[in-house]
């Protein structure tokens, strides 16, 4: 039978909300300003892609999901934070998430940055509310994450990603920028999921394999889409990479080069999984909902 993604995400992305509105502080807590701008962005209609990623490879591996959920809920506390930052004027200047105005218009550049510090901060509080495993103790979950987001990952890429706009980069560059802006994070996810399922140190291999070549090959999807979609298909701003001048994958290698790296990238994530022998099914109908993607 084929496997129901769409049905999968659902119960996921369900099950992902429940537990963040239980373990984020409800939007009255004082000071509410920023409880409600935190809940605006984290409840804005995000896909949980990484969520699911990191609940598919605890599934893979044999674990629980429920003590993937906690890990689950760092990880989409984080990614929103780096989208309430990346929106700012001071760094991408976007009115657009998600089809929403952006936090910083709804609540503020001041309050939109406390957002996303707070939702930062909070991931390493739900991160402790897992367990722990045997080969994965707390101290490792806790920097794993903090790695994955820290300054020589997530924020390097950001870094790189400003200080490159108006200048001509290398394939070698703009390759750094992908895979510490997107690919890190979803690395980390697919790693955090298996670590929950006290993962051997093979099947953690595949997954951070795997992890890798997917988020690297989104974010050169999502290159491609910039220039080949329009602000409505995206629920963001089309072509303002273009506007920015933003090193791309088209806008260095071309369009139909971009593609043909994409789908080299796309065709070893599933090489990984071949590691599992049939038993991660969500972690390939997820790549293929990913990697095939048209918004």
């Amino acid at each position: 039978m084929a496997f129901d993604l769409q049905r999968y995400l659902a119960q996921r992305t369900a099950a992902v909300d429940r537990a963040l509105n239980q373990l984020l502080p409800p939007a009255r807590t004082k000071p509410a300003t920023i409880h409600k701008a935190m809940r605006y962005s984290i409840f804005a209609g995000g896909k949980r892609l990484r969520p699911a990623l990191c609940l598919a490879a605890a599934e893979a591996c044999g674990g629980d999901i429920r003590q993937a959920m906690p890990l689950a809920c760092a990880l989409e506390c984080i990614h929103t934070y780096s989208l309430i930052h990346d929106d700012l004027p001071a760094m991408d200047n976007d009115d657009l998430r998600r089809g929403k105005p952006t936090n910083h218009k709804v609540f503020g550049e001041g309050i939109a940055i406390l957002a996303g510090d707070g939702l930062l901060t909070e991931a390493f509080a739900l991160a402790t509310r897992c367990q722990g495993w045997p080969r994965y103790p707390h101290r490792q979950i806790i920097l794993e994450l903090a790695q994955a987001a820290g300054s020589r990952q997530l924020i390097a890429g950001q870094v790189a990603d400003l200080e490159g706009e108006g200048r001509k980069l290398s394939t070698a560059q703009l390759r750094y920028i992908h895979e510490r802006k997107t690919s890190a994070l979803l690395c980390c996810s697919v790693r955090l999921g298996g670590m929950s399922a006290n993962a051997s140190a093979a099947q953690l291999r595949a997954l951070t394999q795997f992890g890798y070549d997917v988020g690297l090959a989104f974010q050169i999807i999502d290159d491609i889409l910039d220039v080949t979609q329009t602000s409505e298909q995206l629920g963001k701003t089309a072509g303002k990479d273009t506007a920015a001048e933003k090193a791309t994958y088209p806008s260095i290698v071309g369009l139909e080069k971009s593609r043909v790296i994409a789908a080299q990238l796309t065709r070893r994530a599933f090489r990984a999984l071949d590691f599992f022998k049939g038993k991660a099914p969500a972690l390939a109908a997820l790549a293929e909902y990913l990697l095939k993607r048209n918004k």
